[in-house]
């Protein structure tokens, strides 16, 4: 039969509801993570008849429903989604929030409103969501009429994922949720990409060839598979130095010999001169930000004394610190794929130089002595030498992350779930949805006695989703780094940095994981093997000296350094 296009069929009635969740689905969504709420009952129901192609998955804080889909925004290099309720809802997500803005990830918050009937007058729960989200997110908006629920969705897809990658929000009134209308879908969103120009590539080829000490920096969010490859081909025929910004490493496989180190928190002290002794920089993705650079130091401001080429998918962020020699308005894997057919530069006049900083670089991962019975080097050392290349590693915050960048070798995209914005607790929340998006993947999550704290309910998620993961916390009674920067500024003066923690062990079998702790070096190997064998996930708990306060210092030599600096100035 012959479909005639003057008459054409009939749209379904729908509720607001279901027109959220077929249009979810229409832009490829799978997986949204939540934690229910009496403001978006329809969007449940209607997911209820959706269970085979979105799946929900139900946290136990709105801030961890918020990390798990930006941490799975990440991995699948797509929007993670987040459905919250409003309210305190929304504000918990905050942190996610602030996490997928300094971490440009791509990331869809959907948030429950109040009826349309009661906005303005304060009502229970009430948010002005544009005025109070509206700094920490790309877009915010709130729709006001069932039939723009197809075009705004799909400007928030389009939002999150255009320029510089990050968080939108979508308030939807509850009653709007309710109410029913015959709406058209729309198709899946497209990114938008920004490539670079043949003037800019051809600048940047001159500059290249006129260098005697380049040193390329990749950083930021954009990028995929395809393009981290571009790049490790691209520095292998030019055999240049690549380095990476702070818990950037898995852009780049850190077993090539072009990989020289990360610019992160307790940089390798002889990164951080070559940087300053480079005469080129080949800045690929990253905003140049705080910790990458040093609080600013490594690269002046606003003109650097190197020469920089800066390559950014936002245009905002071209110019807006560093006044470069070069600004390339493109985002990674357009940029990196534009590299893909320059042919090999022979022979490079910084073969030497290029050696000397991947030798530095193999110096910097030696272990290193550590107060206590228990070496975090040693451990982490020996997780890089039997994990699967392909295993991916998440952290929150906190200064046991220190052993785990410096020591441990990231093989390549989206190996690393860790947060630029330093949020603490999202390790266990980014393990989790790493376990659901790549379930044949080895998932370790590293947590200190602190952050582990901050989101410990999710391990109710993990027993109920029998997700397979390891959990590793790191415990030494003390909330590390601000005790590290109170006894450096204050020292001897402790106070609110002493740690008191539950039975981690007792408390992970309480929610069915297997659990042991730790507290000698030698014991690790066989509690580590024990885990990767168990048919379920598991937590050990590595007792450690507090004195070891990081890979380079201890509490006691902070503090006399601190307490001969006052008494210089005193005299």
């Amino acid at each position: 039969m012959s479909l005639d296009a003057s008459n054409p069929p009939a749209l379904p009635l729908r509720s607001g509801g279901r027109i959220v969740v077929d249009a979810l689905r229409a832009h490829g969504v799978d997986t949204l993570f939540s934690v229910p709420g009496e403001s978006f009952l329809p969007v449940l129901d209607a997911l209820y008849d959706m269970q085979d192609s979105i799946r929900l998955v139900t946290c136990r804080h709105e801030a961890n429903a918020g990390h798990m889909a930006e941490a799975y925004g990440k991995l699948r290099g797509q929007p993670g989604v987040c459905l919250v309720t409003r309210g305190p809802g929304s504000t918990h997500a905050s942190v996610a929030i602030h996490t997928a803005r300094q971490d440009s990830t791509p990331l869809v918050v959907l948030v429950g409103q109040v009826g349309r009937h009661a906005l303005g007058r304060e009502t229970w729960q009430e948010l002005d969501y544009p005025a109070v989200f509206g700094s920490l997110c790309k877009w915010v908006a709130q729709v006001d009429r069932i039939e723009r629920l197809p075009e705004l969705l799909s400007r928030a897809f389009h939002v999150a994922t255009s320029g510089r990658p990050g968080p939108v929000m979508l308030a939807l009134p509850e009653d709007l949720l309710y109410e029913q209308a015959r709406v058209q879908d729309v198709a899946g969103y497209t990114p938008v990409r920004t490539c670079p120009g043949a003037a800019a590539l051809h600048g940047l080829r001159s500059l290249l060839e006129a260098s005697s000490r380049p040193l390329v920096l990749l950083g930021g969010g954009g990028w995929t598979r395809e393009a981290s490859l571009a790049m490790q081909g691209f520095a292998q025929r030019w055999n240049l130095p690549v380095c990476t910004g702070f818990r950037r490493q898995d852009l780049f496989d850190n077993r090539d010999p072009h990989y020289v180190g990360d610019l992160g928190l307790g940089a390798d002290p002889a990164l951080a001169a070559r940087v300053r002794e480079a005469d080129l920089i080949v800045c690929v993705g990253s905003r140049l930000g705080e910790t990458t650079t040093a609080d600013y130091s490594l690269l002046q401001v606003p003109r650097p004394r190197q020469r920089l080429v800066h390559v950014h998918a936002d245009a905002s962020e071209l110019g807006r610190v560093y006044q470069a020699d070069l600004l390339i308005h493109a985002d990674p894997a357009a940029f990196c794929e534009a590299l893909a057919d320059w042919p090999p530069l022979r022979p490079p006049p910084w073969a030497d130089w290029t050696a000397a900083a991947r030798a530095g670089y193999r110096r910097y991962q030696q272990p290193q002595p550590m107060a206590g019975e228990l070496n975090l080097s040693e451990v982490v050392l020996h997780l890089r030498e039997v994990l699967p290349d392909d295993s991916i590693v998440s952290n929150g915050a906190g200064n046991y992350a220190g052993w785990v960048h410096r020591f441990f070798t990231y093989t390549g995209l989206r190996t690393q779930l860790a947060p630029t914005s330093g949020a603490m607790g999202y390790g266990l929340p980014a393990a989790c949805a790493a376990a659901i998006a790549e379930p044949g993947r080895t998932v370790v999550c590293f947590a200190g006695d602190g952050c582990l704290q901050m989101s410990l309910q999710e391990l109710a998620t993990v027993q109920e989703l029998g997700l397979k993961l390891i959990v590793i916390v790191v415990n030494n009674g003390i909330f590390g780094s601000i005790r590290m920067h109170q006894e450096m500024q204050y020292p001897g003066r402790v106070l609110g940095t002493d740690l008191a923690s539950p039975d981690f062990v007792a408390l992970a079998r309480a929610y069915g994981l297997a659990g042991e702790r730790v507290q000698r070096t030698a014991d690790f190997p066989a509690a580590l093997a024990r885990a990767l064998a168990a048919d379920r996930a598991s937590l050990i708990e590595l007792v450690t000296d507090p004195e070891a306060i990081t890979p380079r210092s201890t509490l006691s030599g902070l503090r006399a350094r601190a307490l001969e600096r006052i008494a210089a100035a005193a005299s």
